[in-house]
This record gives structure tokens, C-alpha cells and sequence, in this order.
């Protein structure tokens, strides 16, 4: 397929976090922040929505990927000192939560059918944003951590719980959520978080081998199948309130901070 410019995004933010390419049908958002291990900031989320929000209804499969050695190392732990040393309320965690909630909706919810392509690390917010995808393959050397509540924090970000549940079964995700552990990409396919393994230098031709069928689909049949697909997902999770993320977040860190004396 031959490479397609895109629609020329505004200067600013967008081209200092992340990276698009369009071949086609195919749209591949790289975040691109490899000297901070792609973490996951407000600029990031701010950008990612951007480009979702401006997707072309043309565009049939969606990668989203990392640049350098990590797919993403999380949420950015100094800007979220940030946000509370600003409004020990939690304000600002309440509006970043927010964004985080709206980007893996529109992941989840996207017309085209969404592809993580995971490799190095993929942690807390980092996996909630690869969970958010419809498929997800992901290199042997990947390894996948949920640190939340080793940090003090809860596991309330873009709906990563109930996600997680639903992909791979309460017992399993307790265990997780609970030690904080890493685990493997092994492990990772064993639980249903990946449904693809391969060596690192054959995950453009894993992604590829996904799109190239896809992109072949009617297209009204391929976004009806997916709505459908969310769908019976979602009724099998009607009690999620995975709605209340930002407003948990920013409670359980307000007064963890009044706690210490902050």
C-alpha cells in the first residue's frame, strides 16, 4: 500500500508527543516520548484525543504503538505530584483522570478496529491504553506490571478495571491488581491480555497480518460487528463504575496528602 499524507495537524504538543503514519486504510499512532518511556502525560492524552476526535471516517484499522524501548512506562508520576502541590483537592487529577477515561473510550468505541502493538514495558496506564484496543499482540520480551497500589494509588484509570475483569476474570486480575507484580508477555497471552506473541522482530508482520484481512471487510458490516461486539462486552459488566475513576483517584489521593501533613 502506498503511504498517505495526513491531514496536516496543528503545530504544537501533537508533534512533540506523538508520531502518525497513514498507509491506507491503516492509521498508526506512535507515542513518542521514548526519552520518558512514553509516559503517559496530559499533553499526551490531550493529543491522542486530538487525533481520534479528527479521525478519517476512511481509516479502517488503527495501531497504536510506542517509539524507543517501551511501549509506555505509565502515568507521569512528577506531573501528578504536580496536579496535587497545585490543588491538594485533587482538581487537577479529577481533569486528567477525566481525558484518561474519554482517550480509551475512543479507543474502544472507534469505528476502526483498534491493534496495540506492544513491546518493552507496558505499565498502569501504559497497559490500561493497550487493554483499550480490540487486539493486542505483543513482542516475548514484553512485560506488563499494574504498580497502582504499591504507589498508594487505586486501580482507577480509563476504566482499566473493568476492562480487566471482563478480558481476563476476577480471581486473576485480584492477584494482579494486589501484588503489583510483573509478569510476562506469556503470562500476559495466558490471561487474555494479549491474543498475540512474537518475537520483537516479527510484530510489524503479527499487525500486518491482522490488518490486511480487516481492511478487506465491508465496511458498514465491519462497524456493526464491532458495536456489537462492545455491545455483549458491556452487558457483561453492568455494574461498572469505572465512570467515578477521576473522582476515586482524587479522594483516595486528597487524603492520603492531608494525612501526611500536606
Amino acid at each position: 500500500m502506498t503511504a498517505l499524507p495526513l491531514t496536516a495537524l496543528p503545530a504544537g504538543p501533537v508533534r512533540q508527543t506523538l508520531r502518525t503514519h497513514r498507509e491506507g486504510p491503516v492509521l498508526t499512532i506512535e507515542l513518542n516520548t521514548p526519552e520518558l518511556g512514553n509516559t503517559v502525560t496530559d499533553a499526551l492524552l490531550d493529543d491522542l484525543l486530538a487525533v481520534l476526535q479528527d479521525q478519517d471516517p476512511a481509516v479502517r484499522v488503527l495501531v497504536l504503538t510506542g517509539s524507543g524501548d517501551d511501549f509506555s512506562l505509565g502515568g507521569d508520576r512528577a506531573e501528578f505530584a504536580r496536579h496535587l502541590a497545585d490543588d491538594p483537592t485533587g482538581s487537577g487529577i479529577r481533569v486528567s483522570g477525566t481525558k484518561a477515561r474519554r482517550v480509551c473510550d475512543a479507543l474502544t468505541g472507534n469505528p476502526a478496529v483498534t491493534i496495540a502493538r506492544v513491546h518493552g514495558k507496558a505499565i498502569g496506564a501504559g497497559m490500561a491504553l493497550a487493554l483499550a484496543c480490540d487486539l493486542r499482540v505483543g513482542s516475548e520480551d514484553a512485560t506488563f506490571r499494574l504498580p497502582e497500589l504499591t504507589l498508594g494509588l487505586p486501580t482507577a484509570w480509563g476504566g482499566l478495571l473493568p476492562r480487566l475483569i471482563n478480558e481476563v476474570g476476577a480471581a486473576r486480575v485480584r492477584e494482579l491488581v494486589l501484588t503489583g507484580r510483573a509478569f510476562t508477555a506469556a503470562e500476559a497471552h495466558s490471561l487474555s491480555i494479549l491474543q498475540k506473541v512474537v518475537p520483537a522482530h516479527q510484530l510489524d508482520a503479527a499487525v500486518d497480518a491482522w490488518a490486511r484481512p480487516i481492511v478487506r471487510r465491508p465496511p458498514a458490516a465491519l462497524r456493526v460487528t464491532k458495536t456489537l461486539l462492545n455491545s455483549f462486552s458491556a452487558a457483561s459488566r453492568l455494574a461498572d463504575v469505572s465512570a467515578l475513576d477521576a473522582e476515586l483517584m482524587a479522594a483516595v489521593v486528597s487524603e492520603a496528602h492531608h494525612a501526611r501533613g500536606g
